[in-house]
């Protein structure tokens, strides 16, 4: 009787380690998955050789730039909620010579001082919302880019004085919680302190209820 009870015992604790390895595998697999997603989601567009193909997978570009060489640059931009945007350069026989992200940072480097607002629009695409601040005169755009801080988001300022750049900077987005805040939402260091707003994505809006809080 002692040896089935053992016999039981040991079918009862091989059938709990199959049962944890089987679940262990589930969760292997599991992870294996999701981080296939992931790579998917976040692979760049595959290169395209024509603009008509161009076209059949992002639909109508945004803008059109005619640069001086002859050839356009279609745009694609994803603001205000995406954080990149596809140019693709043709040739006048609708041949795609390159593509890139304009919201790479190597191409966010290369915005500096004395650009004026149309350069900069060619460089990096459509921006995400604009506000002006009186007291140092400068009119300032964002763009949302890749999240690399502590925040919900990640956005490049261009400062203008002018219709120039004079600067750039760089703004994490943090979440409002609680019942006053939590519908509002609120930038840090948007460029400077805190701000009330209507929230991320949307854009940021200086003066709510015409009351300039944060002046």
């Amino acid at each position: 009787m002692m040896d089935a009870i053992s016999r039981a015992g040991e079918r009862g604790c091989s059938g709990g380690r199959s049962a944890f390895l089987r679940l262990l595998c589930s969760l292997c697999m599991a992870a294996a998955l999701f981080q296939l997603g992931a790579c998917t989601t976040l692979a760049p567009p595959r290169p395209y050789t024509t603009e008509a193909e161009a076209r059949a997978a992002r639909g109508e570009p945004a803008r059109r730039w005619a640069n001086d060489d002859g050839t356009t640059t279609l745009e694609y931009p994803t603001q205000p909620n995406g954080d990149t945007c596809l140019m693709v350069q043709v040739d006048q026989g609708g041949i795609v010579l390159r593509q890139w992200d304009a919201l790479a940072p190597e191409n966010l480097a290369r915005v500096e001082r004395g650009l004026d607002k149309e350069q900069v629009s060619r460089l990096l695409g459509s921006h995400r919302s604009e506000q002006r601040f009186r007291n140092s005169g400068e009119e300032v755009w964002d763009w949302n880019i890749r999240n690399d801080g502590p925040g919900i988001a990640t956005l490049f300022n261009v400062h203008f004085i002018d219709g120039k750049v004079v600067r750039t900077s760089q703004t994490y987005v943090f979440p409002r919680e609680g019942a006053v805040h939590g519908a509002w939402g609120g930038y840090y260091g948007y460029p400077w302190g805190w701000g009330v707003g209507w929230g991320y994505p949307r854009p940021f809006h200086p003066y709510p209820f015409g009351h300039p809080f944060f002046w």
